[in-house]
């Protein structure tokens, strides 16, 4: 299976927070599972505070970077007005595109996206 981390899940993993939860442990540590974070979550967060040793913790997590794609893009920006968030977008239309599960708790984009896990 192929998951994609929105950005707070993807905090979660990194910083082991309790708020991930377990069934979304267990399919990110189950090495049949790819699991992408999107470039457009490293710029959400380094947008909000300094980067850090971020980019570090997710290539020692053994995740891999989702390259966007022009029909990525495409898709994102022909997503209906509800959804504004720039990132949001960047993770719902690759996530949709891709036939990824987007691994996220947030209900506007579990609205937009029809799989979303966790």
């Amino acid at each position: 299976m192929q998951l994609l981390l929105d950005t707070h899940a993807l905090l979660w993993w990194l910083f082991d927070n309790p708020a991930l939860s377990a069934p979304a442990r267990t399919a990110l540590s189950t090495r049949e599972n790819t699991v992408f974070v999107s470039r457009a979550s490293a710029w959400e967060i380094s947008t909000k505070w300094q980067l850090g040793r971020l980019p570090e913790r997710v290539a020692e997590a053994g995740f891999d970077a989702l390259p966007i794609s022009l029909a990525h893009a495409g898709a994102a920006g022909a997503l209906a007005v509800a959804h504004r968030e720039p990132v949001d977008r960047m993770l719902i239309a690759p996530a949709t595109l891709e036939g990824m599960v987007l691994v996220t708790r947030d209900e506007k984009i579990s609205r937009a996206c029809a799989h979303t896990g966790w």
